[in-house]
């Protein structure tokens, strides 16, 4: 039994191991009354997770017992979130109401039982007879009713005879005992409304503590696993399971940790005002926790998947921070998507000794995204360049464009301004620029210094976009109502420039625009004619910066506008070591990480001294190494087993992702990657033949999605490059994958 199983699974392996059960059953149980949110992905991935590990089967059950607040639009938006998050429920999906006839059976057994009785005490009587926390509660009179009397007037609230509230039906059990839930609760109440399953047939519908473990037990569910705040109901539920002397195996209740996140609420009755409201754009408004939310925004299945992994399984409740959320889809869509270049507060640069136009191959992913693929950059005289990458009077540690200080335009050449020219007001409205023609990028014979590269698009050429950028949806970490709310959640910019090959060839839904962020073309409102992206998350999270920093101050207003992620400026020897780390062509982010950490600095020159491989070993320095350097503790390797695990990558004896698990070996065994790769058998795969064989058993068995790519759902590309690198675990040269099922798929 590992340790590192959370405690749930521990549960499940005890009672299996003890032959308690033979088979696992779990459910994922949610009422349909809103949409899903974040908080049930976790339970979705729990319940669907168990039953997946110990090869039962989980059953996706609608909790339809309150006609006045169920609708079917809730149901279809529930099971489009399991499916979205990539799970399959056990056969059809159940409801509650299903079980209506037999619910209504057990509820006369009780009675016939003498342990449920019919009580007539209104509402407001029913609070007060149930006592206190320190005072026991009272007995209704009506507890006295013979069987028969209970039976004759449980079967006139079945026929519609009685109002609503004028009966309810409890169980008898303690008014005195210590749960309150336990001082006879309410099994059955009348309502006189239509149900969007069952119609008029029904006019008493069960409280969820009498239908929800009879329903477990009727669909032969094991483990019912909810979260903290049904801990309380669980004594109810054992105890109708009891009473009714039901025929074993019967389940139990296991409770975790709800989730809690900061700047969010995932209250239902809050999420629904907010909608109703209309503080938001319905239950799919990218600001929302939602799970469509979430997927209009743009994030991933499986970056949320990985969020409620990392988050794990607690028994205590506690509050998680945003940011490791917005970390996991950055860290998904880092490996995944294409770069771009976006302009989004342009800012016209007309390059006076350039002449006619010229298309720029450039690609679409870095060296260290094991992706293919490029695209051509029209270049032409007049182009945008984002507002904020010029100061006319630059404050210290300003590295962009500025009158006196050249700058490289990413992909192109280098340009040097020669005149700022304002409108009547002083605002800056166009620069004049020369550009120098032996500076082209990957061609560069200038010897000009620049200290950093900025994006742009050709004026002529870039598509106008409309550009949705938001905040977090609440100015406070703990919300408690609307006038929280953050008044500047969302930000519509209709003025944006793109590069044309985005919308032309359409490489891709989602994109990393330049130094801007990631960015998803909206699923309902985009057209050719009228491109719309979502802003999914930005590069770095700089909410706090952006919270603390300083009003009004001169460097405060200089930078209202900055990009995320910028930093205090570097030292001069920080500045001399990004400049050496540019000039081995790594990319502007990894060298601002090498040349602004000493001890991180140091590391990557001396085991550049074992490998020649700049780029490869910067992004792992700049990962793996700086997250084992933080912790301040003896490392178990040093220059040379890093050096060893670089060659074996740009050798492709082990993929990217690979080299992530050989190096957390490192860390705990001090052992050699080369033994560590022998011993686990986690060379790379990059025989055609083999992986060619693993491309056909998976278009074998997703014939649909194949029809559909072939219909011209080009988006499944990824899909096919995925269950590949699965099927292969992980060990598939990645370049090859995507290679040969470009060819599979349009060449057959």
């Amino acid at each position: 039994m590992s340790e590192s199983k959370d405690f749930l699974r521990l549960k499940v392996e005890e009672d299996l191991k003890a032959g308690k059960y033979q088979n696992i059953v779990t459910r994922f149980p949610p009422e349909p009354n809103g949409f899903p949110h974040i908080g049930h992905a976790k339970s979705i991935c729990i319940n669907f997770g168990i039953a997946r590990d110990y090869q039962g089967q989980c059953n996706l059950r609608m909790d339809d017992t309150n006609p006045t607040t169920e609708d079917t639009k809730y149901v279809e938006a529930l099971k489009d979130a399991v499916t979205w998050l990539g799970f399959n429920w056990n056969g059809n999906v159940r409801y509650a109401s299903d079980y209506f006839p037999k619910i209504y059976d057990y509820a006369v057994q009780l009675i016939q039982m003498g342990k449920a009785y019919v009580d007539s005490l209104n509402e407001e009587e029913i609070r007060e007879y149930r006592g206190s926390v320190t005072e026991a509660g009272r007995r209704s009179v009506y507890a006295n009713r013979s069987i028969e009397e209970n039976l004759a007037l449980f079967k006139g609230m079945k026929e519609g005879k009685f109002k609503d509230g004028e009966h309810v039906l409890r169980a008898k059990i303690d008014m005195s005992a210590a749960n309150m839930k336990m001082r006879d609760p309410l099994l059955y109440r009348i309502r006189h409304s239509h149900h969007f399953r069952t119609g008029d047939t029904w006019c008493i519908y069960p409280m969820y503590d009498f239908a929800h473990c009879l329903s477990d037990y009727i669909e032969g569910v094991t483990h019912s696993i909810c979260t903290l705040e049904f801990e309380n109901n669980r004594d109810i539920y054992d105890w109708v399971l009891d009473a009714l002397e039901l025929t074993p195996p019967r389940p139990y209740q296991h409770e975790f940790a709800r989730l809690g996140i900061n700047y969010t609420v995932m209250s239902k009755r809050k999420l629904l005002e907010l909608v109703n409201g209309n503080y938001v754009n319905g239950w799919d408004d990218p600001r929302l926790p939602t799970i469509a939310g979430y997927k209009r925004r743009g994030y991933t299945p499986e970056s949320i998947i990985n969020f409620c992994e990392q988050i794990g399984i607690a028994k205590a409740n506690s509050m998680v921070d945003v940011a490791q959320l917005e970390f996991c889809i950055r860290d998904d869509l880092n490996q995944k998507v294409p770069r771009v270049m976006c302009v989004l507060d342009p800012l016209k640069v007309t390059i006076e000794n350039y002449e006619g136009e010229e298309e720029i191959d450039a690609s679409y992913y870095p060296h260290d995204v094991p992706k293919v693929g490029s695209r051509k950059l029209p270049f032409s005289r007049e182009i945008y360049i984002e507002r904020d990458d010029f100061m006319e009077n630059p404050i210290e540690g300003y590295h962009r464009f500025t009158p006196t200080q050249p700058v490289r335009l990413k992909h192109a050449y280098i340009l040097t301004c020669k005149e700022v020219i304002k409108d009547a007001n002083g605002a800056i409205v166009e620069l004049k620029a020369t550009y120098h023609p032996d500076s082209k990028s990957g061609a560069d014979t200038s010897g000009i210094k620049t200290k950093s590269a900025i994006h742009w698009v050709s004026a002529k050429h870039a598509k106008q976009i409309e550009v949705r950028l938001y905040e977090r949806l609440y100015k406070i970490d703990a919300p408690e109502n609307v006038e929280d709310l953050n008044p500047d959640s969302l930000h519509v910019n209709t003025h944006a420039f793109i590069e044309p090959a985005v919308i032309s060839e359409k490489v891709d839904v989602r994109f990393q625009f330049e130094r801007q962020g990631y960015f998803y073309a909206d699923p309902m409102d985009y057209t050719d004619e009228h491109p719309v992206f979502n802003k999914i998350v930005g590069l770095k999270d700089s909410w706090a910066k952006k919270s603390e920093a300083p009003k009004n101050t001169p460097k405060a207003e200089a930078k209202k506008a900055h990009i995320e992620g910028d930093v205090a400026p570097m030292s001069t020897e920080e500045l001399a070591r990004f400049e050496r780390y540019t000039a081995l062509n790594l990319n502007t982010e990894i060298a601002n990480t090498l040349a602004r950490d000493e001890a991180l600095s140091h590391f990557f020159d001396e085991t550049l001294l074992h490998v020649k491989s700049p780029t490869t070993l910067a992004n792992l320095v700049a990962n793996e190494v700086a997250r084992e350097l933080k912790k301040e503790l003896p490392l178990n390797f040093g220059a040379t087993e890093v050096a060893e695990l670089v060659m074996m990558l740009d050798e492709g004896v082990i993929s990217s992702k690979i080299a992530k698990e050989v190096f957390e070996a490192i860390v705990h065994t001090g052992e050699k990657p080369k033994a560590i790769i022998e011993s686990k058998g986690l060379k790379q795969i990059s025989d055609p033949a083999i992986i060619a064989v693993m491309i056909e058993e998976v278009m074998a068995k997703n014939p649909d999605n194949l029809a559909k790519y072939q219909a011209g759902n080009t988006n499944l590309f990824g899909f096919f490059v995925g269950q590949v690198l699965k099927q292969s675990g992980g060990k598939a040269n990645p370049t090859i994958v995507n290679e040969l099922v470009s060819k599979k798929l349009n060449h057959g």
